[in-house]
């Protein structure tokens, strides 16, 4: 079923309505999932539909049509407040959260959402991109947490509960977004035009794992290019540290000068490094094969000569998560990207890593 749009999320739609029949809507949640399954989407529908006058709140129904529905669609909105992370900063800047040193708590989120609603009877604050929330950042929404103001609701995004700071997690009610299926995936990318040709649709959808976003990466000819030089480099016997850095360096290079693009071709060359590894673990403790022929056909060669164990792979997955957040905290590319390629030639390779 679809909710004005969004699809696979009909259970936690269910949970909304419940909660709004009973007069028990929680003043503060976190949303947790994957990355492109839909979650600021549906927390901006969520928004619309608490906010439109045209409909009842337990119906969870916004008319779309209304002053207020159309405002909350082009993000202009009084009683809508939204924060994210600039692409140029490593965190939240605390600025947006509780304005700069000269105006604390007089201008920012906290402030804003305080204040009485300007059309109807609630505030509704989102918070993007809450996985970069800093101790001082999540520190600072933990009055409003704690005493939220009267009809506002606060709603953080996230990827996981445990890239929150205990402060974030105790005090919000966390709301898990699963991933969408894949046949799902393909058919949005279709009619959305995000791909013109079906089969390509489906075939990234398969690798997408759920994620919208990712599929529409995986879309691009030059990353697949790259994901076959990457995957022949990581399964060889050894792995050539240096000869897939300038792989990875060119790849990179590719997406141009700007800094948002270049840190997401290294967050993908890592991320399919990790899938990579994944699949490694899996042969090693005898699950099913990846159905991608290509990366069945190097995770078998891998395996069949992997010098450690299941710990090795696990070692080898933890070393790439890292490595992607020290690009999203916009640490030196080249050094992450020769630190990584190194530990993991001598991980794979069980000589331990100092």
């Amino acid at each position: 079923m679809s909710w004005h749009g969004i699809e696979g999320h009909d259970a936690i739609v269910a949970h909304f309505r419940r909660a709004l029949e009973r007069g028990r809507l929680a003043s503060s949640f976190l949303f947790v999932g994957p990355e492109g399954v839909g979650k600021r989407r549906f927390a901006l529908k969520l928004a619309q539909a608490l906010l439109c006058p045209a409909r009842p709140e337990a119906e969870l129904d916004p008319c779309e049509s209304c002053p207020s529905c159309l405002q909350v669609e082009a993000q202009t909105h009084p009683d809508l407040l939204l924060v994210s992370k600039p692409a140029d900063k490593s965190f939240l800047p605390l600025e947006l959260l509780i304005g700069d040193k000269e105006h604390r708590m007089q201008e920012g989120l906290c402030h804003d959402l305080a204040l009485k609603p300007f059309l109807g009877r609630r505030k509704i604050a989102i918070v993007d991109d809450a996985d970069y929330l800093n101790a001082e950042g999540a520190n600072s929404l933990l009055k409003t947490l704690e005493e939220p103001p009267p009809g506002s609701v606060l709603i953080l995004l996230g990827t996981s509960p445990a890239k929150q700071l205990p402060t974030i997690r105790s005090r919000c009610q966390q709301v898990r977004f699963g991933p969408l299926p894949a046949e799902t995936i393909a058919r949005l990318l279709v009619a959305q035009g995000l791909v013109d040709d079906p089969a390509v649709a489906r075939r990234v959808a398969a690798h997408s794992e759920g994620s919208i976003q990712r599929a529409v990466e995986l879309a691009d000819a030059d990353l697949w290019a790259f994901r076959a030089r990457l995957l022949e480099a990581l399964a060889a016997p050894r792995l050539d540290a240096a000869g897939l850095s300038q792989a990875v360096t060119a790849f990179v290079d590719a997406a141009g000068r700007e800094a948002p693009p270049r840190r997401r071709r290294m967050r993908q060359a890592m991320g399919l490094a990790a899938e990579f590894y994944r699949h490694v673990l899996h042969a090693l403790s005898g699950a099913a094969p990846p159905s991608d022929p290509d990366l069945q056909r190097r995770v078998r060669q891998a395996a069949d000569a992997w010098p450690g164990d299941q710990s090795t792979a696990a070692a080898c997955i933890d070393r790439c998560l890292e490595a992607a957040q020290h690009v999203d905290r916009n640490a030196h590319q080249a050094a992450v990207l020769e630190c990584w390629l190194d530990d993991l030639a001598r991980t794979a390779a069980c000589e331990g890593v100092k």
